[in-house]
């Protein structure tokens, strides 16, 4: 990563692909960072974080940043899929807002997590949720 003004490297990226606003953009970097300290990776030369143990750390990010109101935040910054958050790091790649290794692919991000179970579930009572996971059950047991 190269020294620069990061606000502005983001603003360049948003005007190249506009499909995500700024805020996800910045999200997505201190999530990385959230990371990278917990996982002890936060010293230079140890900072690598692959795309699985990106995306666990951006779903307790962002739990412990914005609780019950995460989908709501991502739904307004465009982000409605882990494979968003794939697009958002390779475009920080690009850009030289974030490093990459050679065996870093978007494929990291695909299948991460459902958005519902990430980000809801957590947050709904017991009840709703006993209720929820009745009612689920029944659709698989239909099913086979």
């Amino acid at each position: 990563m190269r020294a620069s003004n990061i606000e502005d490297d983001i603003r360049k990226i948003v005007t190249a692909d506009p499909r995500y606003h700024y805020e996800a953009y910045v999200f997505v970097q201190e999530a990385l960072k959230h990371t990278q300290r917990a996982l002890g990776r936060h010293k230079a030369g140890q900072t690598h974080v692959g795309g699985k143990e990106l995306l666990d750390g951006i779903r307790l990010y962002a739990i412990k940043s914005f609780g019950p109101m995460v989908p709501t935040m991502l739904e307004a910054w465009g982000i409605h899929s882990c494979e968003d958050f794939g697009e958002i790091v390779f475009n920080m790649i690009k850009y030289q807002v974030a490093n990459k290794s050679e065996s870093d692919s978007r494929d990291d991000f695909k299948g991460g997590y459902n958005f519902d179970d990430a980000f809801r579930k957590p947050f709904l009572p017991s009840k709703v949720l006993a209720a929820k996971e009745k009612k689920d059950a029944a659709k698989m047991s239909v099913g086979d």
